[in-house]
């Protein structure tokens, strides 16, 4: 007889969704057991945050085909609201909190502690220190959501699900904004629902991730279910879940180049900007860099380093105030005091909020790729729509955009392939130094290696990239040359093939401490 935790909570049978001009899920199955963590991954593009939207009643009953049983009976969900009420509640990659209100208004925003209509402060503020010691966040409940981290927002978002009892829980990328103390804190929290009979759902595409804390796990792929793995029975390795994914063997996660970085291309010298609310703050402290031409060059930092905000000053002044220092191309200054001077001088920056700073939206794929470049599609200053397709085109093919066409919506494509979209923008403008933020979060291995291969020929033409990225393998396995930063400083810069996991964090531990003595002055 079955024990109670192999007993299925959540079955998903024959599920297929179509949109327009593509088929995003054909016959998808999928069962979660009682009191079981359960990764979804695959691809992006593979149909994993559809099926959850179908699951929580984003996409409503007969929107799709196929059945849903929740605890042995079938549901047929109108709304989201229809899930939630049985305890089904999801958490989006992108958090759905609102910044000027409080933890504990946010907690109940929609479920409000009421009396007949009205709302019971107390009441609700001791419920919330309750949901906010379950999570392990120990801030104020009257803080606002503004004032608090990314890593916090996740918790408040999770003490959210807990107050409407959650009796499945699924989370979208929730660790693709958070450093990597923060990630391990909201995966041990994962265990601790699990030890409570709490059943998750975790889509990730961080396999180091779904190792520690998953006991099965499905792979989507093209919107079909591949297969079921189970972690418990043995060890399933990365590369296994990887041949899952994209449905070949990935040997090596980097390719191979071989590096050859010639005369100096791009320096940047004494750079300052101060906070843009807060004059007199500085985040951005006496920044040296340099990029020689056909190089890649990392910079690593923990969250809150000041490593966008340096590059965001530094392409335009798109952040801060009172910024000063000096610009080099090919051993000229140059102006890069607005985006516009600093494109027509080469420089170009693919920012890590996609969504908000990277594309419009609601403009199409085509618009979106060109938008930087709009001279390269024009005849005499009329845009030549023949001409903007051609490219569109072939930069979708080149990046491998998963979309019905390049006059779909950039809204909704899914992350990985909006980020795409952000880098064929900035590929088009023809930059002599390309700035990427954190270029592969929340894409998955198979797109990670065709953006790895994309940085390879952008060295091999000559040109200088700048990759700011989290993921300190990634540095190692790409990077020529490493800067390390820390509150707003270069602590410490060394050749990539002499750096190490330890030997960055070292710099920056040291230099906290540093810091911390009052040897380096603020």
């Amino acid at each position: 007889m079955d024990s109670i935790q192999d007993m299925p909570i959540l079955e998903m049978k024959g599920i297929s969704k179509t949109f327009p001009g593509v088929k995003a899920l054909d016959n998808v199955n999928l069962s979660v057991r009682e009191g079981e963590i359960h990764a979804l991954i695959g691809e992006n593009g593979a149909g994993k945050s559809t099926l959850m939207k179908v699951l929580s009643g984003v996409y409503p009953h007969g929107s799709f085909e196929g059945d849903i049983r929740f605890r042995g009976e079938p549901v047929a969900f109108r709304g989201i609201a229809d899930s939630e009420r049985l305890g089904i509640i999801i958490i989006h990659q992108e958090l759905a909190l609102v910044p000027l209100l409080s933890i504990t208004e946010n907690l109940f925003l929609g479920n409000e502690q009421a009396t007949r209509g009205v709302i019971d402060w107390d009441a609700s503020t001791l419920r919330a220190r309750e949901l906010l010691r379950m999570v392990g966040l120990h801030d104020p409940p009257e803080t606002l959501i503004t004032d608090i981290g990314v890593g916090k927002q996740q918790l408040v978002e999770i003490a959210k699900a807990l107050s409407k009892e959650v009796k499945l829980l699924i989370l979208d990328e929730p660790t693709a904004s958070l450093n990597e103390s923060d990630s391990d804190a909201l995966l041990d929290l994962l265990l601790q629902f699990k030890a409570r009979g709490i059943s998750s759902i975790l889509i990730s595409h961080k396999l180091n991730e779904i190792a520690k804390v998953a006991d099965r796990v499905t792979i989507l792929r093209d919107g079909t279910t591949v297969e079921t793995l189970d972690c418990r029975e043995a060890a399933i390795s990365q590369d296994r879940i990887i041949k899952g994914m994209v449905g070949r063997e990935l040997s090596d996660r980097y390719p191979r180049r071989t590096s050859a970085p010639g005369e100096v291309l791009f320096e940047v010298k004494g750079w300052n900007a101060d906070h843009p609310a807060h004059p007199g703050r500085r985040v951005v402290k006496d920044v040296n860099l340099t990029v020689r031409r056909g190089e890649v060059v990392g910079i690593a930092g923990l969250m809150g380093a000041g490593r966008t905000e340096f590059a965001m000053s530094l392409f335009g002044r798109s952040y801060g105030r009172n910024i000063r220092g000096q610009a080099f191309l090919g051993g000229r200054e140059i102006d890069v005091s607005t985006i516009s001077r600093a494109m027509a001088n080469g420089l170009a920056y693919a920012t890590e909020d996609r969504k908000q700073l990277g594309l419009v939206l609601d403009n199409d794929i085509r618009h979106n790729i060109t938008l930087a470049n709009l001279p390269g599609v024009a005849k005499r200053g009329v845009i030549d729509h023949e001409r903007e397709i051609q490219v569109a085109e072939e930069f979708r093919r080149r990046l491998r955009i998963r979309c019905s066409g390049v006059l779909q919506e950039a809204v909704n494509l899914s992350g990985g392939n909006q980020q795409k979209v952000v880098l064929s923008k900035w590929l088009f403008a023809d930059p002599q130094v390309l700035i990427l933020d954190e270029p592969t979060r929340g894409i998955d291995v198979g797109a990670k290696y065709e953006i790895y291969t994309i940085i390879n020929q952008l060295a091999a033409e000559g040109r200088g990239v700048v990759l700011i990225s989290s993921e300190m393998p990634e540095l190692l396995g790409v990077a020529d040359h490493i800067y390390v930063m820390n509150a707003g400083e270069m602590v410490a810069e060394m050749p990539a093939a002499e750096a190490s996991q330890e030997k960055i964090m070292r710099a920056i531990m040291r230099s906290g401490e540093t810091l911390m003595s009052g040897e380096v002055s603020l």
